[in-house]
């Protein structure tokens, strides 16, 4: 699976998450190493940086600027699904490493 030049963004997210359906995800790829610039929505500024395992799952961590301008850490694990339509739809589980430390899901869909 490769991620390289493709746009993500939100349809599900927890309660305690900051991501919006205004949110847009930039994602890169070289090799099974990910990047991602992100922004919109709650978000000001947001980087992620991630390993693409064989069968497409992503383990990942980020870090963001809220519009509030608190800055916010986390790690997640990213599982691929192929849609109808051939795009990918990323089913998230994740969990902040600042703050609370709450735990959450979400649902990114390849725009």
């Amino acid at each position: 699976m490769n991620y390289n030049n493709k746009i993500f963004k939100p349809i599900k997210n927890s309660e305690n998450g900051e991501t919006t359906e205004d949110t847009i995800f930039k994602y890169k790829q070289e090799g099974n190493l990910l990047t991602s610039e992100y922004h919109g929505g709650n978000i000001k500024k947001g980087h992620l940086i991630g390993l693409v395992q064989e069968n497409g799952a992503i383990e990942m961590r980020y870090h963001q600027i809220n519009q509030k301008g608190e800055f916010k850490t986390g790690m997640c694990t990213s599982q691929p699904e192929i849609m109808k339509n051939g795009k990918i739809r990323l089913h998230e589980t994740w969990q902040w490493t600042s703050g609370d430390h709450s735990k959450g899901t979400s649902i990114l869909e390849e725009v």
